[in-house]
């Protein structure tokens, strides 16, 4: 019996935790599905990293922690990142932003994640410790009695998970807001408040914000152990805590967290980022700055602290006018203890410096010093050839380059099992290298990009023109958007001439769609316009009083704009931005859009009312259209003058609560509501499927109950869903489209997970080339482990005008139930106009969803089925896929027989 847990249990408060097991077992879904292949579109980054750990006990075992996308583990074999979170919908968007993170240094399968964006009521959910034992495949969550602030300042400190290196199942959990410290002593199952811990933190940025953002106490930040003061399996008896405290921030431990104390002569003045422990020289070493970050900081020291004599030295690498900054990023070299390494927390002219002693602080050096100004020379070289943009188009004079080694250096981690490398997250990428000694020698350190599958961007519109070189066109927070000509990628350069840091709005003409306009926030310029579809862009003139980007629509013909800025009026121009008139009849902040056929109509909407301009933008007026809900997102369908589709909610005239989707198609003057959709967020269109004569419908949204992605190939009368519990990703949809020249393919963007698109699994019945493979494995968690299987067998036989081959896919099996999938193909001469199927799964089954297919019957261990509408003709060489989901799992081999 383990005594010091029974005793642990008395000091804490004893109230566990409501436990929230979230589940990927298969249910019934009231709306149809369709397996499709999600993808994101390359970009590489485009955020600040806050966390990166490295599991001390198996090599190559790396995760890292972002602040509003999600979670990731390193893949050694494809040296990428693979995202774990991608579970998380919306109903819990706020946990995508993951404030800590751990891997259990005793059993590497196992690995804790404290998830949670906002602590100031943004985030409307609570937050969460997740746990998973098998490296993020599976998670379950315990929900905890208050928020967790990932994207909150002082976001970059930590650890504030930390596990017990002598006994695994007990955890620590350091939380914001005055919450204290917290423990589980059963995996992450349950958790208590440490209630004797004796200071939960009294620092906050700024106290007195009206916004309430820069207010919130930011805690206790990081948990160390001391693996040398226990024996496995009964526990460490030395704890280090780190607080958000000016006065009295370091507090420790010796008798296994049964009481606590400040650490006698501990520095003070300043607020601890990082606390590591090296229990090879018994020496706990800490990096501190003079606020929380990850922004700011102007000051700060770096200390060791010898625990066998009881002594505090400072070591600070810098002093005096070279003193200008935080530290942070801090780490140790486990292969050999006394070499360190420190970050500047930020370093924003002319970069950013880190610092390495190989004496334990003794003496420093630094990766650049001064070489006579404006001249540095330099340990290291940087080859950002994998990821051009992150020169970000910048030209700059010395001592400054492009591109810099980054800023907000929160996380600098040196492998535990390799010197030679280490990883280091900024406010855009991770940089890292694997010849790190080579500083030591007198030799270079290549620093480059190692960021390949983290996608951080928030997608704040979106546009797929009908022709030219490329199919899409971002716009993005903070990196400003891409001209994507490849989506499987790293695009050379955002947009530039003017630089926009965050473009809000983005549109082209329908009838020539060289001719473009984006809008969006930055210091110098709000709006660019090209004639050159993107290839190059010039900085128009603005109407006074613009402070922000807000949103902009182009004129059929490309010959008007109109613009909805932030801090004025809605404008036109008909100069391509030489000059600008004010709208008239048009509120000020209303979403603009244009008429994809009239080059004279425009169309508005702001608080529920619609209006209409049918002079280029120079006069709106109200419709009558009624029962709209306050806010929301609309388009016009291409070449249907007066089609227009709107997803929103909110407040409908009448004062009840009103959401979904509405159609007009008389230009605005009445709309009707969509009864199949619930809840509207967002709407797309693109290509017609086969054979239709409407665009197809994007819909992020609800149907039947459920929340995600639909698409529609019949106006919206029916809808499939075409993402899964597994693809939820948190915050999306933003913008979303389709793509008007491959019927099938969507483009989704996400606040924080990037830009997505999606293609039918196995071509579908879509015209889309994309044959990749989801680069996800993450899903939420089930009681039962899962696991997945394929096998293929195919058979053919003539029948009509072709022969025709069925082929078994990819078959993704639980136990408790599986998704099967299959090909049919025409491999024959002559085109054909419908097929059917025969399926033996070899074992009685009940099929509880269907895709691309229509079943005779949904159980038994035979069943027979055609092709649905859209998918019946094939051209010689064509397929289509169709798949089903049902149960019970364990299937031997299924085969299929097509005629």
């Amino acid at each position: 019996m383990d005594l010091r847990k029974l005793s642990m249990a008395r000091v804490a408060t004893g109230v566990a935790a409501g436990l929230l097991a979230l589940s990927l077992s298969p249910a019934t879904l009231a709306a149809p599905s369709e397996q499709h292949v999600w993808k994101n579109v390359r970009i590489d980054g485009g955020g600040f990293v806050p966390g990166i750990v490295f599991n001390r006990a198996e090599p190559n075992l790396i995760y890292a922690r972002t602040d509003i996308g999600g979670a990731y583990r390193w893949d050694q074999a494809g040296q990428k990142w693979i995202p774990l979170l991608d579970w998380v919908g919306w109903d819990r968007w706020g946990w995508n932003g993951v404030m800590s993170l751990a891997t259990d240094p005793v059993d590497p399968d196992r690995v804790y994640a404290a998830l949670g964006m906002y602590t100031n009521g943004w985030d409307p959910n609570s937050g969460g410790i997740a746990r998973s034992a098998d490296r993020g495949e599976t998670w379950q969550v315990t929900e905890l009695p208050f928020h967790i602030g990932g994207n909150m300042p002082g976001r970059g400190m930590g650890e504030r998970l930390r596990i017990d290196p002598n006994d695994n199942s007990t955890i620590y959990f350091g939380a914001e807001g005055g919450n204290g410290l917290w423990r589980s002593t059963d995996y992450g199952v349950t958790w208590s408040e440490v209630t004797n811990f004796p200071n939960p933190g009294t620092y906050a940025q700024d106290p007195s914000d009206p916004n309430n953002y820069l207010n919130q106490l930011q805690g206790v930040v990081w948990v160390a152990f001391d693996p040398s003061s226990g024996t496995p399996g009964q526990g460490s008896d030395i704890i280090y805590v780190g607080v958000a405290d000016k006065e009295e921030s370091l507090y420790r431990s010796t008798d296994g967290g049964l009481t606590w104390e400040a650490i006698p002569g501990a520095p003070s003045g300043y607020i601890p980022h990082k606390g590591v422990y090296d229990e090879v020289n018994g020496v706990l070493y800490v990096a501190t700055s003079d606020t929380g970050g990850p922004y700011d900081g102007e000051d700060g020291a770096v200390w060791k602290f010898d625990t066998a004599t009881e002594a505090w030295t400072d070591i600070t690498p810098v002093s005096g006018d070279d003193l200008y900054f935080g530290f942070s990023g801090l780490t140790i070299d486990r292969q050999n203890p006394d070499t360190l390494m420190v970050a500047s927390l930020n370093s924003w002219w002319p970069d950013m410096i880190l610092f390495r002693s190989t004496d334990a602080g003794a003496t420093w050096t630094r990766i650049w010093d001064w070489d006579g100004y404006p001249n540095r020379s330099k340990r290291y070289a940087m080859d950002i050839s994998s990821v051009p943009w992150l020169t970000l188009g910048a030209n700059p004079q010395p001592p400054e380059e492009a591109a810099k080694l980054g800023w907000m250096n929160e996380s600098v981690e040196i492998d535990p099992h390799d010197s030679n490398r280490f990883m280091y997250g900024t406010g855009a990428t991770i940089y890292g290298a694997t010849d790190l000694t080579n500083w030591d020698s007198g030799g270079v350190v290549t620093i480059r990009p190692m960021i390949e599958g983290l996608e951080e961007t928030a997608v704040l519109d979106l546009a797929s023109p009908p022709s030219g070189a490329a199919n899409i066109f971002s716009a993005l927070g903070d990196i400003g958007g891409f001209k994507h000509l490849d989506l499987d990628a790293v695009p050379d350069l955002m947009y530039q001439t003017p630089y926009i840091t965050s473009t809000t709005g983005i549109d082209f003409a329908e009838l020539e769609p060289g001719t473009m306009v984006r809008v969006g926030n930055a210091d110098e310029a709000h709006i660019g316009v090209s004639t050159s579809a993107g290839d190059s862009w010039w900085q128009p003139q603005e109407p006074g009083g613009v402070t922000g980007g807000g949103n902009v629509a182009m004129s059929a013909d490309g010959g008007t704009i109109v613009w909805s800025p932030e801090g004025a009026a809605v404008h036109y121009s008909s100069t391509l931005g030489s000059s600008w008139s004010q709208s008239s009849g048009v509120p000020q902040g209303a979403r603009v859009e244009s008429d994809r056929v009239d080059p004279q109509a425009f169309y508005a909407f702001s608080d529920g009312t619609f209006y209409v301009s049918t002079d280029g933008g120079a006069s709106f007026a109200a419709t009558a259209a009624s029962g709209l809900p306050e806010s929301g997102k609309f388009l016009a369908a291409p070449g249907l003058e007066g089609h227009l589709w709107l997803a929103g909610g909110g407040v409908g005239g009448d004062g009840s609560a009103v959401t979904g989707l509405w159609r007009s198609t008389d230009g605005g003057a009445t709309f009707s509501k969509i009864a199949s959709v619930e809840a509207g967020v967002n709407i797309g269109l693109g290509a017609p499927a086969p054979g239709a004569g409407y665009q197809t419908l994007y819909l992020v949204g609800t149907v039947d109950g459920d929340t995600g992605v639909f698409r529609s190939t019949d106006e919206g009368a029916g809808w499939v869903r075409i993402n899964d519990d597994r693809h939820q990703y948190g915050n999306m949809g933003e913008a979303i489209t389709g793509d008007p020249r491959l019927y099938g393919r969507v483009y989704l963007g996400t606040n924080g997970r990037g830009l997505l698109y999606a293609d039918p699994a196995g071509g579908g019945s879509g015209s889309s080339s994309s044959s990749s493979s989801s680069s996800s494995s993450s899903s939420s968690s089930s009681s039962s482990s899962s696991s997945s299987s394929s096998s293929s067998s195919s058979s053919s036989s003539s029948g009509g005008s072709g022969d025709l081959a069925c082929t078994v896919g990819s078959l993704n099996d639980w136990g408790g139930g599986f998704v099967q999938n299959f090909t049919v193909t025409n491999s024959g001469s002559a085109p054909v106009s419908s097929w059917s199927v025969q399926l033996d799964f070899g074992q009685s089954v009940t099929i509880t969803n269907a895709w691309g297919v229509n079943l005779d019957s949904t159980s038994g261990s035979l069943l027979g089925g055609g092709n649905v509408d859209y998918n019946g003709s094939l051209q010689p060489g064509d397929s289509t896929g169709f798949g089903m989901q049902g149960g019970p799992g364990n299937l031997g081999a299924v085969t299929c027989t097509a005629q």
